[in-house]
């Protein structure tokens, strides 16, 4: 028979999980507009502090969309449609055409993966690249400029004829990450079907041991807070590969532009950019707010970034401390919200059956 304390544990579970898959796209909604400013007195000139949602604007003053190109093979390749006509122009921004708290396309994905470990009450591949290939294949779904370099090298492969089980090509961004929050909020504690979910979801897109080791850890770090661990203590024990209790000592002394921006860089690579991610969650542990307001301010690969920490945060405050604003706030949250519900809902229990299809190779 269930104890109290069985219900109290059961319900901080489910407080966790929420705040940790709603975190994941309030951290990349909330920098939407400002990703990728390298410049931060531009950023502050452009959009001052972030504290709320906000619409991107044109012009973008650090925008590298004028030296990016992509070329489809075919139709079968074809992900750009209507938005290829802005590559290659100066100060487009990467997101104009999404709204206040829209989500990036990779956390776009992160609701498809959502929509997939619902329907088939666990983790399947195969379905999630079907789901994949439509979404990115359908025009005008999802309305984002930019698409990220792996993306453009998984439907290259897919043109070519390759099954989309064989299309994942090198990839060591953290954008890799951005679905690792919704993976964890199903699979709650169970640290090793979670391990196993994140490394073969990771694997159909990024060919890269660093990101899949990157995302084992972070696995690890969100089923550890859901079992009712401390966040900065399974980011020293999971993390110490990246981050370290030296490191948190060193550089809590320097404000947050200074460790991210000199200390370590504010880009997308892994290298840089999983440390970053776990330095500003182990500082703001207690405050999801400040926490994604500074991963914002400080620029960079922000949205990817946000994703990562608005889950680590988001598992550690829970839901009922995440402010109304941000949930409420979210574009397409009437969706989401059924559907957050439903995943915890129906999560397995540990232990239990819930990967489904081959493993990736």
């Amino acid at each position: 028979m269930a104890t109290p304390n069985d219900y109290q544990t059961y319900c901080a579970s489910v407080d966790a999980c929420q705040g940790m898959a709603w975190g994941s796209f309030i951290g990349d909604a909330v920098a939407m507009p400002v990703h990728w400013y390298y410049d931060r007195a531009a950023l502050k000139r452009d959009y001052g502090i972030v504290q709320d949602y906000v619409a991107p604007r044109n012009p973008h003053p650090g925008s590298i969309l004028w030296r990016s190109s992509y070329s489809p093979v075919n139709e079968r390749g074809d992900i750009l449609r209507d938005q290829a006509q802005f590559w290659g122009q100066p100060e487009i921004h990467y997101h104009q055409f999404l709204r206040a708290g829209e989500n990036t396309l990779n956390l776009q994905l992160a609701k498809a993966l959502l929509d997939s470990l619902v329907a088939r009450g666990g983790y399947d591949g195969d379905d999630y690249l079907q789901r994949y290939v439509e979404f990115m294949l359908t025009p005008g779904k999802h309305r984002d400029t930019y698409v990220e370099e792996y993306h453009r090298k998984f439907f290259t492969a897919y043109a070519r004829g390759a099954v989309p089980r064989r299309c994942a090509g090198s990839d060591i961004h953290i954008g890799g990450l951005a679905h690792v929050g919704t993976l964890c909020a199903f699979f709650a504690a169970d640290v090793v079907a979670a391990r196993e979910a994140v490394r073969q979801h990771i694997g159909l897109t990024h060919r890269s041991s660093e990101v899949i080791t990157a995302g084992d850890a972070l696995a690890r770090m969100l089923c550890s807070v859901t079992a009712g661990g401390d966040l900065r203590e399974s980011i020293f024990k999971h993390g110490s590969d990246w981050f370290s209790n030296r490191k948190a000592e060193q550089w809590s002394r320097d404000p947050d532009e200074v460790v991210v921006g000199h200390r370590i860089s504010p880009a997308c690579y892994i290298a840089d950019a999983f440390p970053a991610s776990l330095y500003l969650a182990w500082k703001y542990a207690d405050d999801f707010e400040a926490g994604i307001i500074a991963n914002t301010s400080v620029g960079g690969d922000n949205c990817h970034r946000g994703a990562v920490v608005g889950a680590l945060l988001g598992a550690a405050v829970g839901m009922a401390r995440i402010p109304g604003r941000f949930v409420h706030g979210l574009y397409d949250a009437g969706r989401l919200q059924p559907q957050v519900e439903s995943l915890i809902a129906n999560r397995p229990r540990q232990g239990g059956a819930a990967i489904n299809g081959p493993a990736s190779s």
